[in-house]
């Protein structure tokens, strides 16, 4: 979130009259107050007098002045999340916005406008009341017709215009509709009466000036007799203000010619701005044509009653809510709502179908109906409601991606769910894209709790009807869902549907499943498979979707982290954080900061780190429901437990934790329970750690995660006090070309070695990690500092003689060396003391009943590597076969319960994996 620049006030086109004082007035209330709201009735210039208030705190606003219409809001729910992404706020999904703001805010001198509120004043209350309450250096500038009475809030009632400034309103507007107008002695007179009459209004001064093209001043006021002489008949009780605002946009209107009348009142169905095709579109048809509309609309911007704005060399027009309100009972009028509805509705069906645009550049697709994403919720909404729901229900389905890869994820679910609903008993292909679609925005949104199980369901309708582009969408998103506890199923779901895309050519899903690909075989450690899978998957996904652009290079990034290269690491997640950015998708942008966070972390730079989490810190802190951001509770206890704030980790290890719990084992449950073990070990809640590691290792090792299972090895080497398991651990590690970790394991064995040994082996980690740029973080640092402390102190004068031997050592020599002289002078020749740490490990699994290909998938290894390891066994036990290696386990598990030392490894581990 980036302070506001005066470009994203509200452009005038017009210059500001008078107000002089009311500026000064408003100005000093908002020194001494945080809220003041402005009110009066429709027209009085309340909008007007706060952009230009706006305009002038930019300069004392350090840290923005924002500004957020909201006559389009219809929806009191909707209006926090407008505002949200007024601001650029970053918003946690199940939080949701007021919290993601109040979060963002805090702290920042801020000016916040919030105009047209009279609609949606109890929303406006609540969101006011929450951000004032929650962000000390914050004000708030109101424009409604009513006060939003909330605690600390100053109302001021906008005036209308003094007689001579109502009177130079009207020339200054006057000069714009003829360039050279003035007034003689007689057309001032008259002017005065009418901005009298009119109570000095300036929304139905500028009405009345508009028509100075055509009409003189004396004109214009004795027109205003016909209409004036109305209001005798107007509904008791409505104030003579409000009276005479609607007098003079009837008068306005009444002088129209019926052709500039029947286009505005249909104008009327836009909720705010509109272009000039969906203008014509709508508007035409009897008595207007089609090239009609442009005249049309330049007359009536003309005469004040539609609002004209240029950005970006674009044109787009609006009616201001009164005059849109007055329209529309025009319009119902008429008798031609529905029809006129009806229209608008078959308009933005056109528009939200992606087609050639939405396959070559979808983010640009998606930026482009995220501008009209009102006129889409209008229509669809009256589709919806429709007596036949069916353009309702194919407008539902163009949209799924628009849900998908925006803000709007939970109402996307609903409406979907409502046009699903609408046909329960539907088998057409239109449910199945409905489906898929609502498959689709669960994948951002909420995947483990409904993608899978609606994939196939949409699968099983587009195999009936035999699409197989939307069948190899089906099989992309079902993989997907089952992507989180089954990679062999994820994988094979991609292998169909990357079938699937090959034979109807679509390149996205193809990418898109590679990709998938690509993120099971990292998660299984199998790193050279997965970097190409990744590369070949990003190259395609750029320009197609930057969502899972993002995500995949946050993949390659941690794949580039596990493999021993930080540098590459950061910057790959840069460019992941880079492209998820500017889509404002909290997931990706989740993902990608938490992989950049990784990055400096391993890198020894914990306040970097800190910094790229802190905006996901300030939303997440003290969250009371589970926010699904795939490993973003990991990400930042990893920082904290690096930082040394070992409390502040295992909040967040719960967090994700928790997240866990309600659905089947996940690989991000895996990772969650053995980060969270580690915390608690350092944090000497040993029990405790101890269940977090015993199920991280459960998942690890039934999913396949050689990294998260080494990881849980180690911290129950601590925990036992079994250094086998620190071996088996750096085992695992060198399979798997894990480099960054192998630092990790030469340090933990090192405890465990002859003290010249040790120090070999700390100088050689120590070089190894200056090398590769992995720095120890605090607790590690501090542990390091106490061995070598001992060691230097019981060597003497030898230390410095072994630290630089082993700093001589290159990596890969340092760890084969540990994994050489691993009990290499005192290890016997037979009997359970002589197996290594590998083998000891095979014995205790094949001894607990497990077969080859079982214990091969528990330990990473081939079959042919399990039967080699199981020859060794048998021949240093002296045992003939699998039956006799179990009672043999037995008896030594049931003998030597005690610690004998020739079972220290041996006779316990057997008896935990039975």
């Amino acid at each position: 979130m980036t302070p506001a620049t005066p470009p994203d006030l509200p452009v005038q086109l017009a210059t500001f009259v008078g107000r002089r004082s009311e500026l000064a007035a408003v100005r000093a209330l908002l020194d001494t107050g945080r809220l003041v709201t402005l009110t009066g009735t429709g027209g009085v210039g309340k909008t007007r007098l706060a952009a230009e208030i706006a305009a002038t705190e930019v300069a004392r606003r350090p840290d923005g002045v924002w500004w957020v219409e909201l006559a389009a809001v219809s929806d009191q729910a909707r209006l926090a999340e407008l505002v949200a992404a007024r601001l650029g706020v970053l918003v946690e999904p199940v939080q949701g916005p007021v919290r993601s703001m109040t979060a963002q805010l805090r702290g920042r001198r801020a000016l916040l406008c919030l105009d047209n509120c009279e609609h949606v004043i109890d929303g406006a209350a609540e969101l006011t009341g929450a951000l004032l309450s929650a962000c000390p250096e914050l004000s708030v500038l109101i424009t409604s017709r009513e006060p939003l009475a909330v605690p600390g809030e100053v109302v001021w009632r906008v005036p209308s215009l003094a007689p001579d400034e109502a009177l130079e309103l009207f020339v200054e507007r006057g000069r714009q509709v003829r360039q050279q107008f003035g007034l003689d002695r007689a057309g001032e007179a008259a002017a005065r009466v009418m901005c009298s009459r009119l109570d000095g209004i300036p929304l139905a001064i500028e009405l009345a000036a508009a028509w100075l093209g055509s009409l003189t001043p004396q004109q214009i006021e004795h027109g205003l007799d016909d209409r004036f002489g109305l209001l005798v008949r107007s509904p008791r009780g409505v104030a003579a203000r409000q009276q005479t605002l609607a007098a003079s946009i009837a008068w306005s209107h009444d002088l129209l010619d019926e052709l500039d009348r029947t286009v505005f009142r249909r104008l009327a169905v836009f909720p705010s701005g509109f272009d000039l095709d969906a203008a014509r579109t709508v508007c035409s048809g009897g008595v207007v044509a089609r090239d009609d509309v442009l005249g049309s609309i330049g007359r009536l911007v003309d005469k004040s009653l539609v609002v004209a704005e240029t950005r970006g060399g674009v044109s787009r027009f609006l009616l201001l809510e009164t005059i849109r309100d007055y329209a529309a009972d025009r319009l119902r009028e008429a008798g031609q709502e529905h029809l006129v509805r009806d229209r608008h509705l078959g308009h933005f069906l056109d528009f939200a179908a992606g087609g050639p645009e939405r396959a070559a550049d979808l983010d640009a697709w998606r930026a482009r109906l995220e501008g009209e994403y009102d006129n889409l919720r209008a229509a669809l909404e009256w589709g919806l409601a429709a007596t036949d729901p069916d353009r309702g229900r194919r407008l539902a389905a163009e949209l799924s991606w628009l849900w998908h890869l925006h803000r709007h994820g939970h109402e996307g679910i609903a409406f979907l769910r409502r046009a699903i609903d609408r046909v329960p008993a539907d088998r057409s292909l239109l449910q199945a894209r409905l489906l898929t679609g609502l498959a689709l925005v669960a994948d951002t949104t909420s995947p483990l709790d409904m993608e899978y199980d609606v994939a196939r369901q949409a699968l099983e309708l587009a195999t009936a009807h035999g699409d197989e582009s939307l069948r190899g969408q089906c099989l992309s998103l079902a993989a997907v869902g089952r992507f989180y506890t089954d990679f062999a199923a994820a994988w094979a779901l991609t292998v169909e549907g990357i079938r699937s895309a090959d034979l109807a050519g679509d390149q996205l899903f193809r990418h898109a499943q590679l990709a998938l690909q690509g993120m099971i075989r990292q998660l299984q450690d199998r790193h050279e498979e997965a970097r190409p899978l990744l590369e070949t998957a990003l190259d395609g996904l750029r320009h197609r979707h930057r969502g899972i652009a993002s995500t995949t290079l946050a993949y390659l990034s941690s794949g580039a982290l596990a493999s021993g290269r930080p540098a590459e690491a950061r910057r790959l997640a840069e460019q992941s954080l880079e492209l998820a950015e500017p889509l404002g998708d909290y997931l990706r942008v989740g993902m990608a900061r938490g992989a950049l966070a990784a990055a400096h972390t391993a890198s020894g730079d914990v306040s970097a780190a800190l910094a790229v989490m802190r905006p996901l810190l300030l939303l997440m802190d003290n969250a009371e429901a589970a926010v699904f951001v795939p490993g973003v509770g990991l990400a930042l206890a990893r920082v904290l437990v690096a930082g040394g704030d070992l409390d502040g980790a295992l909040r967040w290890f719960e967090h994700d934790v928790r997240q866990a719990e309600h659905v089947a084992p996940t690989y991000l449950a895996a990772q969650a329970h053995a980060g969270y073990g580690e915390a608690l070990r350092r944090a000497g809640r040993y029990e405790d750690a101890r269940g977090e590691l015993d199920r991280a290792a459960a998942i690890a090792r039934e999913l396949g995660m050689p990294r998260v299972l080494a990881d849980v090895l180690q911290q129950q080497a601590h925990l036992t006090g079994d250094p086998g398991l620190h071996h088996e651990a750096l085992a695992i590690r060198v399979a798997h070309g894990l480099r960054a970790f192998w630092m990790d394991s030469l340090d933990a064995i090192a405890a465990w070695l002859a003290p010249p040994n040790a120090v070999r082996t700390l100088a050689a980690s120590t070089t190894a990690r200056a090398a590769l740029g992995y720095p120890r973080h605090v607790a590690e640092r501090r542990e390091y500092d106490e061995l070598l402390a001992r060691l230097r102190q019981g060597l003497g004068e030898q230390f410095a003689a072994a630290w630089a031997a082993g700093a001589e050592l290159s990596l890969d020599d340092a760890v084969a060396y540990v994994r050489r002289s691993r009990g290499a002078r005192d290890r016997p020749a037979a009997g359970w003391g002589s197996l290594t740490p590998t083998e000891l490990s095979v014995a205790r699994l094949a001894a607990a009943g497990l077969n080859n290909p079982q214990i091969g998938a528990r330990l990473f290894m081939s079959r042919s590597t399990v039967k080699t390891h199981l020859a060794h066994i048998y021949a240093k036990l002296g045992v003939a076969n699998r039956t006799e290696l179990a009672g043999v386990a037995s008896f030594t598990d049931d003998r030597h319960s005690g610690g004998d030392r020739n079972t220290p490894e041996g006779a316990r581990g057997l008896s935990v994996d039975r």
